[in-house]
């Protein structure tokens, strides 16, 4: 369940961010690359800051 939560959160960050830089400035789509790069480091590493977020403010269960 939580990696559902963070596939979503990941997708609307990345769907905001195209959007704001598509028509307010084109300096929002550093924050998709952020997002990307995360999602990367995450693959790799097998630890994901937003699921301790979430762990954390939610008391989610893994």
């Amino acid at each position: 369940m939580l990696n559902r939560y963070i596939r979503a959160i990941a997708g609307i960050f990345v769907i905001i961010s195209v959007l704001l830089g598509m028509y307010v400035n084109q300096n929002w789509l550093w924050f998709t690359v952020f997002v990307g790069a995360n999602l990367f480091q995450s693959a790799i590493t097998k630890w994901c800051l937003m699921e301790d977020i979430l762990t954390k403010v939610f008391k989610i269960k893994n």
